[in-house]
């Protein structure tokens, strides 16, 4: 089947353009004027008699992606580019929603609906300027400049969209990451995983399930329920202290025959020395100390060697688990690595300091899928959601040049660093603000209210980046009204 391409449909026989009528008066006087001018003149009249170029076409910007840089970048193009009719600016997504994805471990563990906090990508363009387009990108063509996605079918099987093909004049991927298995062997059979808004709502599903069978059960069973997470980063350690939280509170919604301290046990296994090795030293310590106060097993130093059925091996131990979340890691896409463009062992595109990728000038890459150079450290810009942020401001800026034609070169990257935080629930979250975020040399270790406080903020500085702070200040009114007038979990 050929691929369809999505391009601007032709004038309507109604279009004065299409139609050969005027688009205004005309004025018969002017016309002579021209005419003897031209004619008292053979050199402007063969100027005149030669075909002339057409209008130049208005730049096409495609992002691929709508995570948190994809959706900020799209919709602040929109919002300039696309507003003024400078750009065509179009977003694809394989989803119809977007979902901020720090908030995954809530929604896995039921203390957020899915839905009470998503985006819909459609009504997003509507209201600031961009196209969107269903689809899953498969491919590139960078010879004919063009985007190739996949067949999208439903839950049935049915064809929603044929394969199709998007033509772009600049290109930005920002597909995001997905798990890391490492290879481990039985992890993709055997463990949940955290990546998108299904998958969350998957194990949500199956710990609710195993919730009501444990209440259930007869009377003279013992048995509860284990939760092993392996990877000990922000994934990791939120989603422990999230579970902790919810086993206590469903006591509250009937659930009376589980004792959370006798029925329910996590397991947290990470195999670096110590939890949050991205973070500093002092944040994981306090980040184990909570935990273990919570009575969370946390195992460090500790590599899986294979997952089964019945719980994860670890050399010469098994750690049993009626429940498996793999977190321990991040690659891209595997569809990277087939796009002709220099990747890195995790299938992340290399790009420059200015966020173009090292084979094409005109595709850049933002977010997790990119492997930006960070010169402060001799690696790469951590995979955040700051991050992100900070590369969409950057692009924002960089194509609003390029299609204004005022830059010879793309301005570069900086990363400047926030600082890290960490969320254990409802009973606290640490974390450290950087100096240039706080106006002082140095950081400052913060962790209770304020933490929460301050964690809290990043979500609805994304919100504000999305639509702009007097909406936001209306949802977070909304959100506190409507959040005390149903249940604190998701029962269903």
């Amino acid at each position: 089947m050929e691929p369809i391409t999505d391009t601007p449909q032709a004038p309507s026989d109604t279009d004065p353009a299409a139609s050969g009528e005027p688009s205004a008066p005309v004025n018969p006087k002017a016309d002579a004027d021209v005419v003897r001018a031209f004619s008292r003149d053979p050199e402007k009249r063969r100027e005149a008699e030669q075909p002339q170029a057409a209008p130049a076409a208005v730049p096409r910007i495609v992002v691929v992606g709508g995570g948190a840089g994809g959706l900020e970048l799209a919709t602040r193009l929109g919002n300039t580019l696309g507003k003024k009719g400078r750009a065509e600016v179009t977003l694809i997504d394989a989803r119809l929603t977007h979902l901020w994805k720090p908030l995954l471990h809530e929604v896995a563990a039921g203390t957020l609906d899915s839905h009470d906090d998503d985006i819909q990508f459609l009504a997003q363009a509507r209201h600031h300027r961009f196209t969107f387009r269903l689809g899953a990108m498969e491919g590139l063509d960078r010879k004919r400049k063009v985007v190739q996605l996949a067949r999208i079918t439903d839950a049935s099987g049915a064809v929603l969209s044929e394969r199709r093909e998007v033509p772009y004049d600049t290109l930005v991927i920002a597909v995001g990451s997905v798990s890391n298995d490492f290879g481990v062997p039985g992890v993709q059979e055997h463990c949940h995983f955290l990546d998108t808004r299904e998958q969350a709502d998957r194990f949500q599903k199956t710990l609710l399930n195993s919730y009501l069978k444990t209440q259930h059960r007869e009377a003279r069973q013992t048995d509860g329920i284990t939760v092993a997470i392996v990877g000990g980063g922000a994934t990791g350690v939120e989603l422990a202290a999230e579970l902790h939280h919810v086993a206590r509170r469903l006591v509250a919604y009937g659930f009376d025959r589980i004792d959370p301290d006798r029925d329910v046990r996590l397991v947290l296994v990470e195999a670096a020395p110590r939890l949050l090795p991205a973070a500093p030293e002092r944040i994981s310590r306090l980040a184990e100390r909570e935990l273990t106060r919570l009575g969370v097993v946390v195992q460090t130093g500790v590599q899986v060697s294979r997952v089964s059925a019945h719980g994860l091996e670890t050399g010469d131990v098994c750690i049993p688990a009626d429940l498996l979340v793999w977190a321990a890691g991040i690659r891209a896409p595997a569809f990277t690595q087939r796009l002709d463009l220099e990747t890195n062992r995790a299938g992340q595109l290399v790009v420059k300091d200015t966020l173009q990728t090292t084979h094409d000038p005109d595709i850049y890459a933002l977010g997790d899928c990119a492997a930006c150079p960070f010169p402060a450290t001799g690696r790469n810009v951590p995979p955040t959601a700051q991050a992100a942020h900070q590369q969409a401001a950057l692009l924002v800026r960089n194509l609003s040049a390029r299609v204004a034609g005022g830059a010879d070169r793309d301005a570069a990257f900086r990363y400047r660093d926030h600082g890290f935080m960490v969320s254990l629930s409802g009973y606290t979250a640490v974390g450290n603000l950087m100096g240039n975020l706080m106006r002082m040399s140095g950081a400052v270790m913060i962790e209770g209210w304020l933490a929460r406080f301050t964690y809290r903020l990043l979500y609805r500085k994304h919100q504000m980046a999305l639509f702009g702070p007097a909406r936001t200040a209306l949802m977070v009114l909304s959100d506190w009204i409507s959040r005390r007038g149903r249940a604190r979990l998701k029962l269903h």
